[in-house]
């Protein structure tokens, strides 16, 4: 009989298909997640960088400015869930979760790692500092991903950290980071890029680089899933809090990767595709995963 890890991406519910997906799908539990942590290594500064350098150099300028405006988000959203994490870590409930947690923080840092290499070594930046590279690369982020990540994010770790038995903090923290930051935004942008690089056979480093990562984080978002399903079932406020912030934060994700000159709710495109293909890419798969978690949508005000 096929097991979880069969029919999915890392145990995440949004790689399969609708009509495989139930409420009472029995998700992967941190141990399995742990476990399959360990099969996973990579090592960020082992992946061949040669070939992107010859692609970097042959983009126009116009490319490499796109090209630069699309990763920074990813680059210093890396550095930004690394440091934030600490408190969810604090947060464990058992010894197993604890071993998975810990996982997920040097997941974190090496994919924080990867994204200041390839800036260093393809793109150029060749300042002394990593903290350098990332106050220029902030340059381009958007308003909506300083509040989510400078604000939000920051917030809800603190919670956290002032006390890691709040359990209410820890379904906010969960749901900001795994269901939104993660979950909608990130692997919504990975996929697109990902897909664009690989039909146009541009970049390999980078692709081998950021499909680990996305690897990485679809075994985060199944911890997510199965958090919340196990929160969600056993209290209906934990349920009202999930919902109630996705409403607060969805549409800020949804901003982070507008295009400077547009607009949220503008037609407009990334690395080759719409914003309408990339909304609905990130509903399916927000959808799939609320299904198994037990909550429904949260509903505009």
């Amino acid at each position: 009989m096929a097991t979880l890890l069969d029919l999915s991406q890392q145990g995440d519910v949004a790689t399969m298909e609708d009509s495989q997906i139930r409420r009472d799908l029995k998700l992967m539990m941190p141990q399995q997640l742990y476990e399959l942590w360990e099969r996973q290594q990579w090592q960020s500064q082992a992946i061949d960088l040669e070939r992107d350098k010859e692609d970097w150099g042959k983009f126009s300028d116009q490319e490499r400015a796109d090209i630069l405006w699309g990763l920074s988000s990813f680059f210093i959203g890396e550095e930004r869930v690394t440091t934030q994490f600490s408190g969810l870590v604090m947060a464990y409930e058992d010894e197993r979760e604890e071993a998975f947690l810990t996982t997920q923080q040097v997941d974190e840092a090496r994919h924080m790692q990867f994204f200041d290499r390839y800036y260093r070594e393809v793109f150029g930046l060749d300042d002394e500092r990593i903290q350098d590279r990332l106050d220029r690369v902030r340059e381009n982020v958007t308003d909506a991903f300083v509040k989510l990540f400078d604000e939000v994010l920051v917030e809800a770790g603190q919670r956290l950290i002032e006390d890691p038995s709040d359990m209410d903090a820890k379904v906010r923290f969960v749901t900001t980071y795994h269901m939104v930051i993660e979950g909608t935004l990130a692997l919504t942008g990975q996929h697109f890029i990902l897909d664009y690089l690989e039909k146009n056979g541009l970049m390999p480093g980078f692709v081998e680089g950021f499909s680990n990562i996305a690897r990485d984080e679809h075994r985060h978002v199944a911890y997510g899933t199965w958090f919340l399903q196990q929160k969600a079932a056993g209290d209906e406020s934990h349920t009202k809090q999930i919902q109630d912030t996705l409403a607060e934060l969805l549409p800020y994700a949804a901003g982070v990767l507008v295009p400077p000159g547009f607009q949220l709710g503008d037609d407009y495109e990334f690395f080759g595709y719409t914003a309408q293909e990339q909304n609905e890419f990130a509903f399916t798969a927000l959808t799939r995963r609320l299904k198994v978690i037990g909550v429904g949508l949260p509903v505009a005000a």
